[in-house]
């Protein structure tokens, strides 16, 4: 399996962000990364339900909603009705993960759990094999642009571990601070998708830079 490439809306351009979507539906990427931020979980606000339903209506791929936000239970049946095809909780915001799961999949989303760079992925194993997304950060939550964190390759490794002993097939999916220097590392690891955003809309040429992302 070619490694996905999942563009974050987050750095488009939000005065042209319907140009920026056919950008990406005319890629290779291969999702929509959408950052939803409260200012409570993280320290920013992004956007909200119509942006999102704005988005869904253009865009012609996946959509992979990354919710970092506080007491996520309460909007499941929200972003599906906005267009979300994968639903992704912080681990670190759920207080009965297990039953914020089964509600993600019973509103028809595969789910996703997103581990903060503290957050050991050994506090997964209790519900791995419900999962069809594990979103490693490799930087802090909250804003763009921030520097890569190393030790992501380790965790990485140490999840696809889990994933071989286990039987699993979730996808490991990571975000913050990718580029065309450690993308190739990181798939080395064992990453399946790689969340780019001011890497690809920051670029001179975005379209080039996601299919240069898709090669390596």
């Amino acid at each position: 399996m070619s490694t996905i490439i999942a563009p974050s809306i987050l750095a488009a351009d939000f005065g042209n962000l319907q140009r920026d979507c056919e950008l990406v539906n005319n890629s290779k990427a291969d999702w929509f990364h959408i950052d939803v931020m409260d200012g409570v979980f993280v320290p920013n606000i992004s956007y909200g339900m119509p942006v999102i339903d704005a988005i869904n209506k253009v865009a012609n791929k996946t959509l992979d909603v990354h919710l970092m936000i506080v007491d996520p239970d309460r909007y499941i049946e929200t972003f599906k009705k906005v267009g979300a095809d994968i639903l992704t909780v912080h681990y670190e915001a759920c207080t009965h993960l297990h039953r914020t799961i089964q509600s993600i999949k019973a509103n028809g989303m595969k789910a996703g759990v997103a581990l903060n760079p503290h957050t050991s992925v050994n506090l997964l194993n209790d519900v791995l094999l419900d999962l069809d997304l594990v979103l490693i950060m490799s930087v802090n939550p909250g804003f763009g642009g921030q520097s890569f964190i190393d030790n992501t390759y380790q965790k990485i490794k140490s999840l696809v571990h889990l994933r071989e002993t286990l039987g699993a097939d979730f996808i490991i999916e990571i975000d913050g601070g990718v580029n065309s220097t450690n993308a190739p590392k990181l798939i080395e690891a064992g990453a399946d998708a790689l969340v780019a955003g001011s890497f690809v809309f920051k670029s001179t040429n975005p379209t080039q830079t996601i299919e240069d992302l898709k090669n390596c």
